[in-house]
């Protein structure tokens, strides 16, 4: 994707919304979607996981070149005092040129070249991986930011509504309706109230701050809202198979290593095989009979103190590593999974329960207690009492869903779930 389509494609998923009365920077309004597509094109750990892979490919190709051959030019035979008459070529000295070229034997090229294709599958897993574990983080952190809205528009309206009581206290304490103490009992509450909201509007900014860094916006932190709304409750879903674990990009990874660690095995027992070098020589020497003569040859190591048992037992043991962090692998993914299945359906119980009677009832005992007290039929304490309850509950209302969207969003990523290009 080119960065203009890719830009003009983000302006469309982010939606600006209007400016607040005190600045002028427009906000943006931005989707799930949209912080997405920004954070494959825009992350940092992404990034650096795409040159990793480059580095691998590049490594691949290094592995499956043969090695150059080598030109040496010598002079030999030289007395300063008779070098003879004439031109360089003529002078009275022994001069070899020789090429020579390594040959490897027992496949060794082959096997490092499958090694380096295991390792540049693994590479494109890794990344896949980061992919997979910084959209869940994305995910989770669009949530706490959502979150961090609700809880600063509910402690605002609580905000609002302490104040009017106080407002309204206060005239009827003029009116000698009600006692000091209830005055001061209502704006201890209130100032409460105003604490509780500046400490959710400081979490509002530290929750953009971080989604700003994930998406590579830390220089729009402050104008960025999250306009998605809550996951709609859904069905449990199933168990997966075991084809599904094993389409995990940590564990394709983990096994690629694997794969790459028995070609390692098997490229360090090749090693005894000795490979040859090869050469052939034109030799030139001016004043004798023959002055002008050919030479071929051929050298191989001689495994006289060392014949690569080190190296070899330390593939091995690199091997069996490897395979068996592919069954350590396995074995957090599906526990990864099953314990993600606990969290959702416990957090999807929590949801229904909250939508059910529970949020309801906190609302209309609050509104009734609100009635009744403008009434005189009820006491400040017990209308306190019932604004905290209220308040407490759509808190606890909003938190019930920010659980369940962030369980929902691990169990999909937990099974391989990834943001994909759009």
């Amino acid at each position: 994707m080119s960065h203009s389509s890719f830009f003009w494609l983000v302006m469309f998923a982010c939606v600006p919304c209007s400016a607040s009365n005190d600045t002028d920077q427009s906000s943006v309004a931005l989707t799930l979607a949209a912080a997405e597509m920004l954070l494959l094109h825009q992350n940092h750990d992404l990034i650096a996981s795409r040159r990793a892979l480059a580095g691998a490919q590049a490594d691949r190709v290094t592995a499956g070149q043969r090695p150059n051959p080598t030109l040496s030019v010598s002079t030999l035979s030289i007395d300063p005092r008779r070098v003879g008459a004439g031109a360089a070529w003529e002078k009275s000295v022994d001069t070899a040129v020789q090429i020579s070229q390594s040959i490897e034997r027992g496949g060794k090229r082959d096997l490092r070249s499958a090694a380096a294709s295991h390792s540049v599958l693994a590479a494109s897993s890794d990344v896949d991986e980061i992919q997979r574990q910084q959209g869940l983080l994305l995910r989770q952190t669009y949530i706490d930011m959502h979150l961090a809205q609700e809880r600063v528009s509910i402690s605002g309206a609580t905000t609002l509504a302490f104040r009017r009581t106080l407002d309204a206290a206060n005239l009827r304490f003029k009116s000698g309706d009600i006692a000091a103490a209830d005055v001061s009992r209502i704006s201890v509450d209130a100032l409460r109230a105003e604490n509780e909201l500046r400490q959710n509007v400081a979490d509002l900014e530290r929750s953009r701050l971080a989604l700003a860094y994930l998406v590579g916006l830390e220089d729009r932190a402050a104008s960025i809202q999250a306009i998605d709304p809550w996951p709609e409750l859904a069905p449990l879903p199933e168990m997966p198979g075991t084809e599904v674990l094993d389409a995990r990009p940590d564990v394709r990874a983990a096994v690629q290593r694997a794969n790459a660690a028995s070609k390692a095995a098997q490229l360090a027992a090749a090693q005894r095989t000795r490979d040859v070098t090869v050469f052939v020589q034109f030799e030139r020497f001016v004043g004798q009979p023959q002055n002008n003569t050919i030479g071929v040859g051929v050298s191989m190591p001689l495994f006289l103190n060392a014949s690569y048992e080190g190296e070899i037992r330390r593939a091995e043991s690199d091997r069996y590593a490897a395979q068996d962090n592919v069954d350590r692998v396995r074995a957090l993914a599906h526990t990864e999974m099953a314990r993600v299945w606990v969290d959702l359906a416990s957090a999807r119980d929590r949801v229904d329960r909250f939508e059910g009677k529970l949020l309801a009832s906190a609302r209309s005992a609050a509104e009734a207690s609100e009635f009744a007290y403008k009434k005189g039929a009820l006491g400040v304490m017990d209308l306190l009492d019932a604004r905290r309850s209220l308040n407490a509950t759509e808190l606890d209302a909003a938190t019930a869903h920010a659980d369940y969207a962030k369980a929902l969003a691990a169990w999909r990523a937990a099974a391989g779930d990834m943001p994909e290009v759009r």
